[in-house]
């Protein structure tokens, strides 16, 4: 599923940045999917003391969210952290998990920015040009920009603003938690990129309702972070 590769990865920060900049102007910004039958959900952990990353990929089903494949992949770090190009540290661990997958999803959930990020290309951007894939970037905290109050409720949502341009949504996911930094990555708007990441949240909702109802414990989707916030 993997495409011809855009760039390699061992790029000095001022070189990645240079990159950024270009990348972004690639990102399609509007709706280029079609039936959503499979969501993808990623998440990645670095183990600082032995240099090791290591990704999950998960494929559910939509909308029911069954499992239909979960891999890991491992590797050394590619790259040290430096803030804004997180994308070049883990992209290599999650393409090696994707090659994993035997069946392509519509849709992939990324744990990070789309385009909320300074130069428009968080990972989820970044991802989805590499797997031409229509890609939302999920997040727990905010990169770049600001928004207004936000009400309670659940499905609200107010736009994340960066010098007047809207970059993401800052969307209630559940009650009296902190809210999700929504934003798209590629391939898709932000009004739809809502859309399916409350479809999911309701859909987990019921399901972790019917376990604590039977006494059971998490699904993979949960251990990947799918929509966790």
């Amino acid at each position: 599923m993997l495409n011809t590769p855009l760039h390699e990865w061992n790029l000095k920060p001022t070189e990645a940045i240079a990159l950024q900049k270009e990348l972004a102007k690639r990102v399609i910004r509007e709706d280029q999917l079609g039936e959503v039958r499979t969501i993808a959900g990623v998440d990645m952990a670095i183990n600082e003391q032995n240099g090791m990353a290591r990704a999950a990929v998960v494929l559910l089903s939509f909308p029911e969210l069954e499992i239909l494949e979960r891999h890991v992949y491992e590797e050394p770090v590619r790259m040290e952290y430096v803030p804004g190009l997180l994308s070049f540290r883990e992209i290599p661990c999650i393409l090696g998990a994707f090659a994993r997958l035997k069946q392509q999803p519509d849709l992939v959930m990324v744990d990070g920015q789309g385009i909320a990020h300074p130069r428009r290309l968080g990972i989820a951007s970044h991802l989805g040009l590499w797997i031409n894939l229509p890609t939302i970037g999920c997040a727990k905290s905010i990169l770049v920009g600001s928004h207004p109050a936000l009400s309670d409720e659940v499905g609200s949502w107010v736009p994340l603003k960066d010098h007047g341009e809207i970059i993401g949504a800052v969307l209630r996911t559940r009650s009296h938690v902190k809210p999700m930094i929504i934003s798209l990555g590629h391939r898709i708007s932000l009004e739809t990129s809502i859309h399916y990441v409350l479809a999911c949240r309701q859909t987990l909702q019921r399901k972790r309702l019917a376990r604590a109802r039977r006494g059971t414990g998490n699904t993979a989707a949960d251990a990947v972070g799918l929509i966790s916030s």
